[in-house]
């Protein structure tokens, strides 16, 4: 599972805020997804592309398979 736990809860915190129109909290939560990625990717010294992903560049998200080796 690794990371991918952290993306699945702050992407869950983005769509909350911007269904109820918390229009900061959801610009937050999207600042902490992008930060997650570059602190993960540089972490883990690659491209960001792991875990599964619906979002191309979005590591930990549902969708497609993981890249690993």
């Amino acid at each position: 599972m690794g990371h991918d736990w952290i993306f699945e809860v702050l992407s869950d915190v983005k769509a909350y805020a911007d269904r109820h129109g918390l229009v900061a909290l959801a610009a937050k939560a999207e600042e902490a997804l992008a930060v997650a990625r570059a602190e993960i990717a540089a972490e883990q010294g690659d491209d960001g592309e792991t875990g599964t992903d619906d979002q191309p560049g979005r590591p930990g998200a549902r969708g497609e398979p993981s890249r690993r080796n």
